[in-house]
């Protein structure tokens, strides 16, 4: 008659240490993962900071070049530039959206702002420039809208104060919470 062995060989299964080497392989991939999406958010957060100098590089040439502001120039239309402004120094009302035209016409920037009045930032917002009143200062801002909140405060909190209501970044609500808000930038 056969009858079962039972011996050390004949066990199946997992040791304790094959099942901790698992669950630290496990771990450290999910670590990497967390690790390589924050880098990502982190590099996306880099190039909003870069179109917003870019911008402000643009808009600072086409001064230096005819003596106003894109949108605000009263002479635009007899270079070709798009519609004229009334040349008072304040980017405000329609002027906004035509100072994207005078732009791309200067060849400061690039797309075609005849169908889309503003550019995009990286996180999928518009972008832009204007005068208006912002958390009680009145002044130039870029615009950045459709900022998740934590993405927003993470901007003022390396490049200003981190409060959303001083400084020379500010937003149009608190940081906390979830949502989308505006940043405003001091132009």
């Amino acid at each position: 008659m056969n009858r079962l062995k039972w011996g050390a060989g004949d066990q199946r299964g997992f040791t304790l240490v094959e099942i901790a080497i698992v669950l630290v392989i496990i771990g450290l991939l999910i670590g990497g993962v967390l690790k390589g999406q924050q880098m990502i958010e982190s590099a996306k957060v880099k190039r909003v900071v870069k179109q917003m100098d870019e911008l402000r590089a643009a808009f600072n040439t086409y001064y230096d070049m005819y003596g106003y502001f894109p949108g605000d120039d009263p002479k635009a239309s007899s270079r070709g530039a798009g519609a004229d402004g009334n040349g008072n120094g304040l980017i405000s009302g329609a002027e906004v959206a035509n100072a994207f035209d005078n732009l791309q016409w200067a060849n400061l920037i690039s797309g075609d702002y005849s169908t889309q009045n503003y550019p995009t930032h990286v996180l999928g917002g518009s972008m832009y420039i204007g005068y208006a009143t912002a958390q009680g200062k009145t002044t130039h801002w870029i615009y950045l809208t459709y900022m998740k909140r934590d993405v927003a405060g993470m901007i003022d909190t390396k490049y200003d104060d981190g409060a959303y209501d001083t400084g020379s970044i500010r937003a149009s609500a608190d940081y906390s919470g979830n949502g989308l808000i505006t940043l405003y930038v001091e132009f």
